[in-house]
Protein backbone atom coordinates (compact mmCIF):
# COMPACT_ATOMS: atom_id res chain seq x y z
CA UNK A 1 0.00 0.00 0.00
CA UNK A 2 3.01 2.46 1.12
CA UNK A 3 4.67 1.56 -2.24
CA UNK A 4 1.74 2.37 -4.51
CA UNK A 5 1.10 6.29 -2.84
CA UNK A 6 4.84 6.66 -3.63
CA UNK A 7 4.41 5.76 -7.05
CA UNK A 8 1.85 7.98 -7.65
CA UNK A 9 3.25 10.60 -5.83
CA UNK A 10 6.20 10.48 -8.26
CA UNK A 11 4.16 10.46 -11.60
CA UNK A 12 2.64 13.87 -10.38
CA UNK A 13 6.25 15.46 -9.65
CA UNK A 14 7.24 14.20 -13.04
CA UNK A 15 4.15 15.71 -14.77
CA UNK A 16 4.90 18.85 -12.70
CA UNK A 17 8.62 19.00 -13.88
CA UNK A 18 7.48 18.13 -18.12
CA UNK A 19 4.97 20.97 -17.52
CA UNK A 20 7.77 23.43 -16.21
CA UNK A 21 9.89 22.55 -18.93
CA UNK A 22 7.85 23.11 -21.75
CA UNK A 23 6.68 26.50 -19.87
CA UNK A 24 10.49 27.50 -19.71
CA UNK A 25 11.07 26.60 -23.76
CA UNK A 26 7.93 28.22 -24.99
CA UNK A 27 8.70 31.35 -23.04
CA UNK A 28 12.04 31.56 -25.39
CA UNK A 29 14.53 30.58 -22.12
CA UNK A 30 17.15 28.50 -23.04
CA UNK A 31 18.92 30.59 -25.98
CA UNK A 32 18.07 28.09 -28.96
CA UNK A 33 14.42 27.43 -30.81
CA UNK A 34 13.21 31.41 -31.44
CA UNK A 35 16.80 32.35 -32.37
CA UNK A 36 16.95 30.00 -35.68
CA UNK A 37 13.81 32.26 -36.90
CA UNK A 38 15.83 35.39 -36.58
CA UNK A 39 19.21 34.22 -37.84
CA UNK A 40 21.10 36.10 -40.79
CA UNK A 41 20.53 34.86 -44.44
CA UNK A 42 23.13 32.76 -45.94
CA UNK A 43 23.77 31.79 -49.65
CA UNK A 44 20.87 31.46 -51.53
CA UNK A 45 18.10 33.14 -48.73
CA UNK A 46 20.82 36.40 -48.96
CA UNK A 47 20.15 36.33 -52.91
CA UNK A 48 16.38 35.98 -52.48
CA UNK A 49 16.73 38.72 -49.50
CA UNK A 50 18.35 41.18 -51.50
CA UNK A 51 15.67 40.35 -54.46
CA UNK A 52 12.48 41.19 -52.26
CA UNK A 53 14.22 43.92 -51.19
CA UNK A 54 15.19 45.20 -54.69
CA UNK A 55 11.42 44.53 -55.57
CA UNK A 56 10.29 46.43 -53.11
CA UNK A 57 12.77 49.27 -52.96
CA UNK A 58 12.20 49.79 -56.76
CA UNK A 59 8.30 50.78 -56.52
CA UNK A 60 9.30 53.63 -53.66
CA UNK A 61 12.05 55.42 -55.58
CA UNK A 62 9.61 55.15 -59.01
CA UNK A 63 7.08 56.92 -56.86
CA UNK A 64 9.28 59.31 -55.31
CA UNK A 65 10.57 60.37 -58.58
CA UNK A 66 7.11 60.57 -60.23
CA UNK A 67 6.44 62.87 -56.79
CA UNK A 68 10.05 65.23 -57.51
CA UNK A 69 9.21 65.63 -61.35
CA UNK A 70 4.78 66.24 -61.24
CA UNK A 71 6.15 69.07 -58.57
CA UNK A 72 8.59 70.20 -60.39
CA UNK A 73 6.24 70.41 -63.69
CA UNK A 74 3.27 71.49 -62.15
CA UNK A 75 4.54 75.82 -61.87
CA UNK A 76 5.90 74.83 -65.51
CA UNK A 77 2.63 74.14 -67.29
CA UNK A 78 0.66 76.62 -65.45
CA UNK A 79 3.46 79.31 -66.90
CA UNK A 80 2.78 78.02 -70.23
CA UNK A 81 -1.21 78.48 -69.85
CA UNK A 82 -0.91 82.03 -68.37
CA UNK A 83 1.25 83.17 -71.42
CA UNK A 84 -0.92 81.37 -73.85
CA UNK A 85 -2.37 84.42 -76.04
CA UNK A 86 -5.98 84.10 -77.48
CA UNK A 87 -6.70 84.08 -80.75
CA UNK A 88 -8.95 87.04 -81.00
CA UNK A 89 -6.02 89.40 -80.09
CA UNK A 90 -4.38 89.32 -83.42
CA UNK A 91 -7.75 91.06 -84.95
CA UNK A 92 -7.70 93.73 -81.95
CA UNK A 93 -4.86 96.81 -82.98
CA UNK A 94 -2.20 97.57 -80.05
CA UNK A 95 -2.69 100.97 -78.23
CA UNK A 96 -5.24 102.31 -80.26
CA UNK A 97 -8.49 103.86 -79.35
CA UNK A 98 -10.92 101.80 -77.12
CA UNK A 99 -14.14 102.92 -79.03
CA UNK A 100 -12.48 101.69 -82.55
CA UNK A 101 -11.82 98.03 -81.24
CA UNK A 102 -13.56 95.31 -83.29
CA UNK A 103 -16.16 93.78 -81.56
CA UNK A 104 -14.34 90.65 -81.25
CA UNK A 105 -12.29 92.51 -78.50
CA UNK A 106 -14.44 93.71 -76.21
CA UNK A 107 -17.33 92.50 -74.12
CA UNK A 108 -20.69 94.94 -73.64
CA UNK A 109 -23.30 95.20 -71.44
CA UNK A 110 -26.56 94.70 -73.21
CA UNK A 111 -28.65 98.31 -72.66
CA UNK A 112 -32.10 96.83 -72.55
CA UNK A 113 -33.22 100.76 -72.15
CA UNK A 114 -32.25 101.50 -75.48
CA UNK A 115 -34.92 102.80 -77.99
CA UNK A 116 -34.94 101.15 -81.55
CA UNK A 117 -33.37 103.39 -84.16
CA UNK A 118 -32.18 105.73 -81.46
CA UNK A 119 -28.60 106.79 -80.62
CA UNK A 120 -27.54 104.70 -77.32
CA UNK A 121 -24.64 103.98 -75.04
CA UNK A 122 -22.93 100.90 -74.09
CA UNK A 123 -20.71 100.41 -71.43
CA UNK A 124 -17.77 97.92 -72.55
CA UNK A 125 -14.73 96.29 -71.58
CA UNK A 126 -11.44 95.14 -73.41
CA UNK A 127 -10.67 91.05 -73.05
CA UNK A 128 -7.91 89.99 -71.25
CA UNK A 129 -4.05 90.51 -73.32
CA UNK A 130 -6.18 93.26 -75.32
CA UNK A 131 -4.35 97.30 -74.91
CA UNK A 132 -5.79 100.42 -75.81
CA UNK A 133 -6.26 103.75 -75.20
CA UNK A 134 -8.76 107.02 -74.49
CA UNK A 135 -8.59 110.35 -76.58
CA UNK A 136 -5.79 111.51 -73.90
CA UNK A 137 -3.27 108.27 -74.69
CA UNK A 138 -4.29 106.58 -71.63
CA UNK A 139 -4.62 102.92 -71.30
CA UNK A 140 -8.14 102.03 -69.95
CA UNK A 141 -9.95 98.83 -69.67
CA UNK A 142 -13.86 100.37 -69.07
CA UNK A 143 -15.20 102.34 -71.36
CA UNK A 144 -18.11 102.91 -73.51
CA UNK A 145 -19.10 103.17 -76.86
CA UNK A 146 -22.51 104.93 -78.91
CA UNK A 147 -23.91 103.15 -81.39
CA UNK A 148 -27.80 102.84 -82.97
CA UNK A 149 -30.04 100.77 -81.28
CA UNK A 150 -30.56 98.04 -84.01
CA UNK A 151 -29.76 94.29 -85.27
CA UNK A 152 -27.16 93.76 -87.57
CA UNK A 153 -29.19 92.71 -90.16
CA UNK A 154 -31.41 96.13 -90.43
CA UNK A 155 -28.09 97.86 -90.69
CA UNK A 156 -27.31 99.75 -94.01
CA UNK A 157 -26.09 97.64 -96.92
CA UNK A 158 -22.43 99.27 -96.84
CA UNK A 159 -21.71 98.00 -93.19
CA UNK A 160 -21.64 94.35 -94.13
CA UNK A 161 -20.33 92.02 -96.32
CA UNK A 162 -22.52 89.45 -98.20
CA UNK A 163 -21.49 86.25 -100.41
CA UNK A 164 -22.43 86.30 -104.03
CA UNK A 165 -23.56 83.85 -106.29
CA UNK A 166 -22.92 82.97 -110.04
CA UNK A 167 -25.66 80.42 -110.49
CA UNK A 168 -28.50 82.45 -110.77
CA UNK A 169 -29.89 85.18 -113.67
CA UNK A 170 -29.74 88.74 -113.15
CA UNK A 171 -31.55 89.46 -116.04
CA UNK A 172 -34.70 88.08 -115.66
CA UNK A 173 -38.22 88.66 -115.06
CA UNK A 174 -39.31 88.68 -112.10
CA UNK A 175 -35.73 89.53 -110.82
CA UNK A 176 -34.55 86.22 -108.94
CA UNK A 177 -32.87 86.12 -105.80
CA UNK A 178 -30.45 83.98 -104.09
CA UNK A 179 -29.67 82.77 -100.46
CA UNK A 180 -26.43 84.90 -99.19
CA UNK A 181 -24.44 84.98 -96.08
CA UNK A 182 -23.39 88.36 -94.52
CA UNK A 183 -20.73 89.58 -92.09
CA UNK A 184 -20.71 92.81 -90.47
CA UNK A 185 -17.91 95.24 -91.15
CA UNK A 186 -14.97 95.04 -88.10
CA UNK A 187 -15.86 98.85 -86.89
CA UNK A 188 -19.69 98.35 -86.84
CA UNK A 189 -21.30 97.63 -83.63
CA UNK A 190 -24.77 96.35 -83.43
CA UNK A 191 -27.05 94.34 -81.44
CA UNK A 192 -27.30 90.15 -82.62
CA UNK A 193 -25.25 87.98 -84.20
CA UNK A 194 -23.14 89.75 -86.58
CA UNK A 195 -23.30 87.01 -89.64
CA UNK A 196 -26.69 86.35 -90.49
CA UNK A 197 -28.57 85.41 -94.04
CA UNK A 198 -30.07 87.41 -96.69
CA UNK A 199 -32.19 87.19 -99.16
CA UNK A 200 -30.84 89.27 -102.10
CA UNK A 201 -30.72 90.39 -105.59
CA UNK A 202 -28.20 88.84 -108.21
CA UNK A 203 -26.11 91.17 -108.87
CA UNK A 204 -22.84 89.35 -110.44
CA UNK A 205 -21.57 90.37 -113.70
CA UNK A 206 -19.55 88.46 -115.96
CA UNK A 207 -17.75 91.35 -118.26
CA UNK A 208 -20.50 92.76 -120.69
CA UNK A 209 -20.67 96.51 -121.28
CA UNK A 210 -23.58 97.29 -122.26
CA UNK A 211 -22.66 100.17 -124.55
CA UNK A 212 -20.77 97.50 -126.52
CA UNK A 213 -23.65 95.35 -126.90
CA UNK A 214 -25.76 98.21 -127.68
CA UNK A 215 -23.52 99.62 -130.56
CA UNK A 216 -23.32 96.30 -132.07
CA UNK A 217 -27.23 95.92 -132.08
CA UNK A 218 -27.36 99.12 -134.10
CA UNK A 219 -24.67 99.20 -136.43
CA UNK A 220 -24.22 94.79 -137.28
CA UNK A 221 -27.54 94.35 -135.55
CA UNK A 222 -29.19 92.56 -139.03
CA UNK A 223 -25.94 89.93 -139.44
CA UNK A 224 -26.71 88.68 -135.43
CA UNK A 225 -23.39 90.59 -133.94
CA UNK A 226 -25.34 91.45 -130.66
CA UNK A 227 -26.44 88.31 -129.86
CA UNK A 228 -23.21 86.85 -130.09
CA UNK A 229 -21.35 89.19 -128.47
CA UNK A 230 -23.63 88.51 -125.62
CA UNK A 231 -23.28 84.52 -125.89
CA UNK A 232 -26.98 83.69 -127.09
CA UNK A 233 -25.89 82.17 -130.49
CA UNK A 234 -29.43 80.35 -131.88
CA UNK A 235 -30.65 83.69 -131.55
CA UNK A 236 -28.12 84.91 -133.45
CA UNK A 237 -27.63 82.47 -135.93
CA UNK A 238 -32.14 83.25 -136.71
CA UNK A 239 -31.04 86.57 -137.49
CA UNK A 240 -27.96 85.96 -139.64
CA UNK A 241 -29.75 83.83 -141.66
CA UNK A 242 -33.24 86.09 -141.75
CA UNK A 243 -31.02 89.41 -142.44
CA UNK A 244 -32.12 90.75 -139.17
CA UNK A 245 -35.79 89.59 -139.56
CA UNK A 246 -36.02 91.47 -142.51
CA UNK A 247 -35.03 94.09 -140.53
CA UNK A 248 -37.94 94.22 -138.10
CA UNK A 249 -36.02 91.69 -135.45
CA UNK A 250 -33.04 94.37 -135.94
CA UNK A 251 -35.24 97.20 -134.74
CA UNK A 252 -36.80 95.50 -131.68
CA UNK A 253 -33.02 93.96 -129.92
CA UNK A 254 -32.23 97.68 -130.18
CA UNK A 255 -34.95 98.42 -127.51
CA UNK A 256 -34.54 95.38 -125.79
CA UNK A 257 -30.43 96.03 -125.29
CA UNK A 258 -31.12 99.43 -124.84
CA UNK A 259 -33.89 99.26 -121.96
CA UNK A 260 -31.83 96.09 -120.17
CA UNK A 261 -34.21 93.39 -121.04
CA UNK A 262 -31.88 91.78 -123.13
CA UNK A 263 -28.70 90.74 -121.64
CA UNK A 264 -26.08 88.11 -121.34
CA UNK A 265 -26.64 84.41 -121.76
CA UNK A 266 -24.58 83.51 -118.41
CA UNK A 267 -27.42 85.57 -116.66
CA UNK A 268 -25.01 88.32 -115.56
CA UNK A 269 -25.34 92.24 -115.49
CA UNK A 270 -24.17 94.41 -117.83
CA UNK A 271 -20.42 96.62 -116.06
Amino acid sequence: MAALLGLRALRRLCSVALFLSQLYVLSGGGGRGPRRFARAPRGRDRAAGSLMTTKHSQPQSTFAKSLTSTSTNTPYFKAAESTEIPSYVTKCPSNGLCSRLPPDCMTCNTNYSCIYGKPATFDCRVKPHVHCVDQNNHEQENFTINMTCQFCWQLATTDYVCTNSTNCMTVSCPRQRYNATCTVRDHIHCLGNRVFPKMLYCNWTGGYKWSTALALSITLGGFGADRFYLGQWREGLGKLFSFGGLGIWTLIDVLLIGVGYVGPADGSLYI
